[in-house]
């Protein structure tokens, strides 16, 4: 009898964690290395939020919470979806976890069954076809290309449908690639999903406030509201307010859903941390003007990564609507000769030559289901960006 489940062996090691630690390895064992793999922003948490974190340490709310979070959490996530995207939810049809992550991985527990299909657009975030086969379902992957800016074709997504799928995991703006869909891409896209009553829609849209230009963004059940009772939308306060380390997600969906999740919870986590909750109440209801302040910083570093990469030999990189990720083609390096003498046979090895030769840490796309590719997270100073793009320009041109 084998110890460790079989699950285990469906299930690879994040690629984006893995990245980070072996950059901060490299780091304490002198290199100077600059880490482009995590998705966090480097902008602190607003005092505000800190200062409500504070407060309800001294009024002592340090005790267990609702399995679904705390009552003012829930309410203030029902006011932001109908605030922000029109979506009218009673505080009882959401639920607050530990993180974005765990909001994903109970909907999957509570409904996916040997067999289930799960149709996951690449590049995707590494995540999510792994919490589908620990949860017993099947990753069904339907790819995109750069031609068309990596967003899914309404006909792909029809084609991908079977009498087996049970969710649609769609993320806008995306992880990795930055790309998201406008209004009527999106309403191209429900229009599928209208046909085909049996498909739940699982929308990510963690990285809602971070889009650049005049992109509006929307989510599905917005543009579709007919999609209302089969769709469960899913956010999270880490990345518009810099509290990826707070660990709090939350999301709004029919109610038997909400419930069943609320028992996975509860035999789980328990819920989250009472104070992380009432951090978020805050950062939900309270004042909202760094949010545009940050985003206007992020597209400047964008702008810039873009310039700079494009500049670089072999690379091809398309400007991303949101997020704060670019996810360039090195396919015009695939086939040369990297500094040390190896032969860059996948977008793999490009990062990892890229790593040993010059001290940037990327991710390859093929983690991501989707290359040759890789992502860039340039939530990080523009001195670095810069200075980490002048080096993949060195390292490309290098390359015979």
């Amino acid at each position: 009898m084998a110890f460790l489940a079989d699950a285990l062996s469906r299930v690879k090691p994040s690629a984006t964690i893995a990245v980070s630690q072996k950059a901060r390895e490299l780091k304490a064992k002198g290199r100077d290395v600059i880490g482009l793999g995590a998705g966090e922003p480097d902008f602190d948490t607003p005092d505000n939020i800190k200062t409500a974190a504070i407060d309800a340490i001294n009024r002592g709310e340090t005790k267990y919470t609702p399995v679904s979070g705390i009552p003012e959490l829930r309410k203030a996530v029902a006011a932001k979806f109908k605030r922000e995207n029109n979506l009218e939810y009673a505080p009882e049809q959401t639920i607050v976890g530990t993180g974005g992550k765990q909001i994903l991985f109970n909907a999957f527990m509570a409904t996916l069954n040997p067999g289930d299909e799960v149709i996951i657009p690449t590049p995707y975030w590494v995540s999510y076809p792994e919490m589908v086969a620990l949860c017993g379902g099947t990753p069904v992957f339907v790819a995109t290309t750069q031609a068309n800016n990596f967003k899914l074709q309404p006909a792909d997504l029809d084609k991908a449908i079977t009498p087996k799928t049970k969710w649609f995991m769609f993320n806008s703006p995306s992880n990795p690639s930055g790309a998201a869909y406008s209004h009527a891409e999106l309403k191209a896209l429900t229009d599928v999903l209208v046909k085909h009553p049996h498909v739940w829609i699982l929308t990510d849209d963690m990285y809602e406030h971070l889009t650049y230009g005049d992109f509006k963004f929307a989510t599905p059940v917005e543009v579709e509201p007919s999609l209302y009772d089969r769709t469960l939308t899913m956010n999270g306060v880490s990345k518009a307010y810099a509290m990826t380390g707070w660990r709090i997600g939350y999301a709004a969906g029919p109610l038997q859903l909400i419930k069943a999740m609320d028992m996975i919870q509860g035999q789980q986590t328990s819920g989250a941390t009472s104070i992380a909750q009432w951090a978020a109440v805050e950062a939900l209801n309270g004042p909202q003007d760094f949010i545009p302040r940050n985003k206007k910083i992020f597209e400047g570093r964008r702008d810039l990564v873009v310039s700079m990469l494009n500049q670089a030999k072999g690379l091809s990189c398309p400007v991303p609507e949101g997020a704060f990720y670019v996810y360039p083609s090195c396919a015009g390096l695939i086939g040369k000769t990297a500094p040390t003498g190896k032969v860059i046979e996948t977008d793999e090895d490009f990062v990892s030559e890229l790593l040993e030769s010059e001290g940037v840490a990327v991710v390859h796309g093929s983690a991501f289901g989707l290359g040759p590719n890789f992502r860039i997270s340039y939530a990080t100073s523009e001195e670095l960006l810069e200075e980490a793009c002048r080096r993949i320009q060195r390292f490309c041109a290098a390359c015979k």
